[in-house]
């Protein structure tokens, strides 16, 4: 947006707070309550009520709140069709990502588009599935990532790759030796699952109950947020856990952990590139050209080049 203090009025919108809106843009408190009173001059309107320390959009704010996402939306496209028309390509691409994509399948990919794209400022964020949908939604990412099987009406999901979530052991666990349990023994096992909203824990919960089982059936030991926390605590522990079978490509090679089978219970999952329903654009549709052109990955899906 070229009017900066829409670019304010944007961060304190989303943020519902000025201060944070401040240390977002890098600018001081009173600079933004500046360009808000500015923009609220200009319109000849209200755009928050202030209630105490708490703040909330009024009817003319919600209006520019639907208006200033638009321009921001028609401002990334005309700086991609300008940049192609002068054959390069430039502008700003926020990228979120789920905690298993964005650890092991991201970076490399982020890497090459860095090398072919110079001129693209990249950002990502990462965090669980759930919340990746939701700053998508809130316009905080340009472009998401995401594992698990949600499905809201307002996003639009396009397949990326395939991933296998494993039950898995440290190598020193006696279970660990064993080629295959029945899924009848996995409720007698403890187990360290994932934190709620995670896409692995979903994808889970959704297997088990087509098997008729629940996650409340588990003997969860404990529950934590990360992979690599995860790895760590089974190679301290007689505990198991369902995890990616790319987040444990290095520790399978070194024999630390061991990926022990269910009979009759496999879990596939998709990766998905996720983005607003409508036409697919601009430097979103570059990264998801390029990305799945280059992935070479377990679950490498066929793609065209960008």
């Amino acid at each position: 947006m070229s009017d900066y203090r829409l670019e304010v009025f944007d961060a304190v919108a989303r943020r519902m707070s000025f201060t944070k809106a401040a240390e977002e843009l890098c600018i001081t408190q009173p600079a933004v309550t500046r360009h808000i009173k500015e923009l609220e001059r200009h319109y000849s309107v209200k755009l928050f009520d202030r209630k105490g320390n708490s703040i909330s959009l009024t009817l003319a704010g919600m209006l520019l709140v639907k208006h200033t996402a638009e321009m921001r939306d028609v401002s990334a496209r005309l700086e991609y069709e300008l940049g192609m028309l002068l054959k390069t390509r430039k502008g700003s691409l926020k990228i979120g990502a789920s905690t298993t994509i964005a650890q092991y399948v991201l970076p490399p990919l982020l890497a090459g588009f860095h090398s072919s794209f110079g001129d693209i400022r990249l950002s990502m964020r990462n965090e669980n599935t759930e919340s990746i949908e939701r700053a998508l939604l809130d316009r905080e990412i340009d472009l998401g990532i995401i594992e698990g099987d949600s499905r809201r009406r307002e996003i639009q999901y396009i397949p990326f790759a395939t991933d296998e979530i494993v039950l898995v052991a440290g190598s020193k666990n006696p279970r660990a030796k064993k080629n295959a349990i029945s899924l009848s023994d996995l409720s007698s096992i403890p187990l360290l699952l994932r934190e709620h909203g995670s896409g692995t824990l979903e994808v889970l919960s959704h297997a088990l109950k087509k098997a008729g089982m629940k996650i409340s059936d588990l003997d969860t030991e404990i529950t934590l947020g990360s992979s690599e926390a995860i790895k760590s605590y089974l190679r301290h522990s007689g505990c198991m856990a369902f995890i990616s079978h790319h987040a444990i490509l290095e520790e399978l090679q070194a024999g630390s952990l061991a990926i022990v089978r269910i009979e009759g219970f496999d879990i596939q999952r998709e990766f998905r590139f996720i983005i607003h329903q409508g036409p697919i654009e601009g430097l979103q549709d570059l990264f998801i050209r390029f990305a799945s052109f280059r992935y070479s990955g377990p679950g490498k899906r066929q793609s065209l080049s960008p």
